[in-house]
């Protein structure tokens, strides 16, 4: 009679055989090519399978995408503004730092590096007398900004706060018939004055030599006096020279570099002692690293 169960091989024996032909295969795999082309044809077969177990996940993503709401969008898009214009921040001190690496750099071991502290605004509204260069912007004291604090956009300085309310501010522009800031030649180092002339597009530089070594096209920046305005930011481009010969000064006209009539989102600057007044709610601050000392820098208003 046969037996009703025959005997098989013993699960050791099993392991042992499977092991080996594994090893094998891990063998040939990673010493020859041999697998190549039955590895691509099985990943062709495993692809949709992929596809199948990713579906979920893109679906999700998608309702998700397609139910994000306005005002996400919009708070996405203030966020990226506000971080260019942080960027365009420190990149506006990077022609006048290569300027002023020798002339400062004896003075590298001696002063202090100021980190400035910046908090981004946002223009609501301008004055409605049109003899005065004022703008409203939506800060105020409970934000930490404070009288004289200066402003500045993406391009340049544009003024400094006059009026601080609650929540709002006012802010002087540099173009304002009243207003002046020193100001020292990129190029050279030479110092001015630019004061106001009631034009959004003109400032002018009094009393100038005529000898002076001044040309257009040369760039005016903060020259850290009156420890007002941080040093080393964008004023103004030289427009025009006037060399009179029955005049002591010359005439010296300059374009604002900042948008005047056109920039919405502005930096307050914290700068100097004011560096720790900012609130600490302000979370786009950012640190400004230089390798050579700032001065605290100023401005008449």
């Amino acid at each position: 009679m046969k037996p009703l169960f025959s005997k098989g091989p013993s699960t050791a024996s099993r392991v042992f055989t499977l092991g080996g032909l594994a090893l094998f295969l891990i063998l040939v795999n990673t010493y020859t090519s041999l697998l190549d082309p039955v590895r691509a044809r099985l990943a062709t077969l495993v692809a949709p399978l992929y596809m199948v177990a990713d579906a979920p996940a893109r679906a999700v993503d998608e309702v998700s995408d397609s139910l994000r709401t306005r005002r996400d969008l919009e708070e996405e898009n203030s966020a990226l503004k506000a971080e260019l214009l942080i960027h365009k921040r420190k990149l506006q001190q990077m022609a006048t730092l290569a300027a002023e690496n020798v002339r400062l750099r004896q003075l590298l071991n001696s002063a202090e590096v100021v980190q400035d502290r910046v908090l981004v605004a946002e223009l609501i509204g301008i004055s409605p007398d049109p003899l005065t260069h004022k703008v409203i912007v939506n800060k105020g004291a409970s934000h930490g900004v404070y009288l004289g604090q200066p402003l500045l956009d993406a391009y340049g300085l544009m003024g400094q706060v006059v009026e601080v309310s609650e929540y709002t501010s006012q802010v002087l522009l540099i173009t304002d018939a009243s207003h002046a800031l020193p100001v020292q030649v990129n190029r050279n180092g030479v110092r001015a004055v630019a004061e106001g002339t009631g034009d959004l597009y003109q400032l002018k530089l009094r009393y100038l030599s005529n000898t002076v070594d001044i040309r257009v096209g040369d760039l005016l920046v903060s020259s850290g006096l009156g420890q007002r305005f941080p040093v080393g930011y964008p004023v103004a481009t030289v427009e025009s020279v006037v060399h009179d010969p029955g005049q002591p000064f010359a005439t010296v006209v300059a374009r604002p570099k900042a948008q005047l009539n056109r920039s919405r989102h502005v930096l307050l600057v914290f700068s100097g002692d004011r560096a720790g007044d900012a609130v600490d709610a302000v979370e786009l601050s950012v640190p400004e690293e230089s390798e050579e000392p700032e001065e605290s820098e100023g401005g008449s208003g």
